[in-house]
């Protein structure tokens, strides 16, 4: 009866996984039909424009006689500005191989929303590269997370960037400044200790994995070092799979001082000593907090061979159209 139940179970896992990709088969084919009538529809939408009969733009006589009538022969689905999206769609990926089949309908129509062409296709390639699901995609276009990650690099690492996603290689590509923290929902005035802080970010731990970018794994919060007879305790400890590392956060909800980045530089040493195994790279120590002073973290770190890093967090989304500003300026100015 045992070898009989067994066999069972076996049968019943096959068939559940057997369901399973089926089903997942079924809604990729769904969602790659809808993104393809969607881009035909397009098509169909730009060759009777540039026929010369009449210019499709938004608030167009023939948007909303063609929105009207798709209504009433295909029902909902065909809003003026879903009309417009599909428009837009074919004219931002005239080649039908550009679009992706791992992307939603959703995904692209948040793509959309992001005029710059550099900054669309970095979200499209993160999106794939990282898995995002529409909301990740949202938040992560919200934040300006390409600015921030641009404003990082020299014009080459920029167009990289928008042409093939970010990936960390090296340590200083693992580590933003800023870090957006607005989903933690702090108001500005608060003041937080810094334990309310940490309790904050693995309260919201998935979004935190989300801000800090593909690789990171959880491993502790508060994690005990001992010397002799002295105890320190780890904010944050995390684990980067692609750089083989641990990462190591000290949360500051004031400006930092020179003893914070002592102090890391005796957990990289410990960690290095103590936590690495064979094959590990050495770890990363990443000071986050409220304000520093620029001139003071350059003394502190001059001369230290440990990989610190010293970044600001801010509770608020940042100025976009700033961010942008920066970034022309900056890729304008490397061309000179």
């Amino acid at each position: 009866m045992k070898i009989v139940k067994t066999k069972y179970r076996k049968l019943l896992n096959d068939v559940g996984l057997t369901i399973a990709h089926a089903r997942s088969s079924a809604v990729q084919s769904v969602n790659r039909g809808l993104v393809k009538a969607n881009w035909e529809i397009g098509q169909h939408i730009v060759k009777f424009e540039q026929e010369g009969k009449e210019r499709a733009e938004y608030g167009s006589d023939l948007l909303s006689r063609l929105s009207k009538d798709l209504k009433s022969l295909y029902g909902d689905g065909f809003g003026r500005r879903n009309v417009l999206d599909m428009r837009r769609f074919y004219l931002a990926y005239p080649k039908w191989q550009t679009v992706s089949a791992k992307l939603s309908w959703s995904h692209y129509v948040a793509l959309l929303a992001v005029t710059d062409r550099q900054s669309r296709s970095f979200y499209e390639k993160q999106s794939l590269i990282e898995n995002w699901v529409v909301r990740d995609l949202e938040r992560q276009i919200d934040s300006s997370l390409y600015e921030r990650l641009a404003l990082s690099r020299d014009k080459k690492g920029v167009l990289k960037l928008a042409s093939a996603g970010h990936v960390a290689k090296h340590a200083e590509e693992a580590v933003k400044n800023p870090y957006v923290l607005d989903f933690l929902k702090i108001p500005q005035a608060k003041r937080l200790t810094e334990r309310n802080f940490e309790q904050k970010i693995v309260d919201n731990l998935q979004l935190f994995l989300l801000e800090l970018g593909k690789g990171f794994t959880f491993v502790a919060r508060q994690y005990r070092i001992s010397i002799r007879n002295n105890h320190f305790y780890v904010d944050l400890v995390f684990y980067h799979r692609i750089l083989r590392c641990f990462v190591i956060i000290d949360l500051k909800t004031r400006p930092v001082r020179h003893q914070d980045i002592g102090q890391m530089n005796l957990y990289i040493n410990y960690f290095k000593r103590e936590e690495n195994f064979s094959g590990d790279s050495e770890p990363i120590g990443i000071i986050l907090s409220a304000e520093k002073d620029e001139v003071l973290v350059e003394f502190a770190l001059g001369g230290l061979s440990s990989k610190i890093f010293v970044s600001k967090y801010q509770l608020y989304l940042p100025g976009k159209k700033e961010l942008q500003q920066k970034v022309k300026a900056l890729i304008q100015n490397r061309k000179r």
